[in-house]
């Protein structure tokens, strides 16, 4: 009898904090959501198509995915290496990269991007020396890659660290015993072993990197139609009392929120059963 108490007992806390759970994502996540497709289509499907018209749109969208396109690429290039090395290797220093690894999710993103502001400024420690070589940085692509890289490059990194530390490098050993050469161990033993840890990283990297606000914000200079990203867009209809056209970007920032969140759930199921089945064997 006294178990059955127990069990009920239980059975009421875990449905209470389910409700509650549900509770706090609907409030956090839902009604946002909920709100900002309601909004951006709240004068008709025409004039949120027309919206998109505006050659700054356009020009915000572009530059958000080339962003995204050289910022991801990199910190791919970057995590796979730095995780390789730290799982693979011991070095001297080893303590010190994986705790810079992580600086960007204790450093605020305004602050990050002031640090490029400081560095490469017109009255930066090198801004003189770049101004005399015609070089642009900062209120330029270059500044807005650079504040999206430091703010994103720790999602890859920390999703194969882990990963490759529990994999071992029995494999690795044995390939490059058997002849193989380092790039052919990575590209035959090391890369299909990671492949989804990999894909998984990226996907949460490329999220940031198209939403990030604080540090594109310090070093765009908002310049309409030149250096606002999309997220900046945003701000800016928003601020015009545009609230249409601020929703409707919004609502493309959602939109691949939502595809990020169905592909993140996708990969975590794939990656998970991967991972049980190598734990077997």
């Amino acid at each position: 009898m006294a178990a059955l108490l127990k069990t009920r007992s239980g059975s009421s806390a875990g449905l209470i904090l389910l409700f509650l759970a549900l509770g706090y994502m609907g409030v956090l996540i839902v009604f946002p959501l909920i709100v900002v497709f309601t909004e951006a289509f709240a004068k008709g499907v025409q004039t949120y198509l027309d919206s998109f018209k505006e050659p700054d749109a356009w020009a915000a969208i572009k530059l958000t995915l080339l962003v995204s396109g050289i910022s991801v690429p990199l910190n791919a290039v970057f995590g796979v290496a730095a995780a390789w090395a730290i799982a693979k290797f011991n070095f001297a220093g080893k303590s010190l990269l994986t705790t810079l690894i992580d600086l960007p999710f204790s450093v605020s993103p305004v602050i990050s991007g002031l640090v490029w502001v400081l560095l490469f400024g017109a009255n930066g420690w090198f801004g003189p020396m770049l101004q005399d070589s015609g070089l642009k940085i900062i209120f330029a692509l270059p500044g807005l890659v650079l504040a999206t890289v430091f703010v994103t490059f720790p999602f890859v990194a920390r999703e194969l660290i882990p990963l490759m530390q529990e994999q071992g490098s029995d494999e690795e050993s044995a390939a490059i015993t058997l002849g193989a050469g380092g790039f052919t161990t990575f590209l035959k033993i090391t890369l299909p072993n990671i492949k989804w840890g990999l894909l998984y990283g990226v996907l949460l990297c490329n999220a940031r990197a198209m939403g990030e606000f604080g540090a594109v914000s310090v070093v765009s200079g908002h310049i309409r139609g030149l250096t606002d990203t999309l997220p900046l867009h945003v701000e800016i209809l928003y601020n015009d009392y545009d609230f249409v056209g601020a929703f409707a970007a919004a609502s493309v920032l959602a939109g691949l929120a939502l595809v990020t969140l169905i592909l993140k759930t996708a990969l975590e199921w794939r990656y998970a059963g991967e991972l049980s089945a190598s734990r077997r064997h």
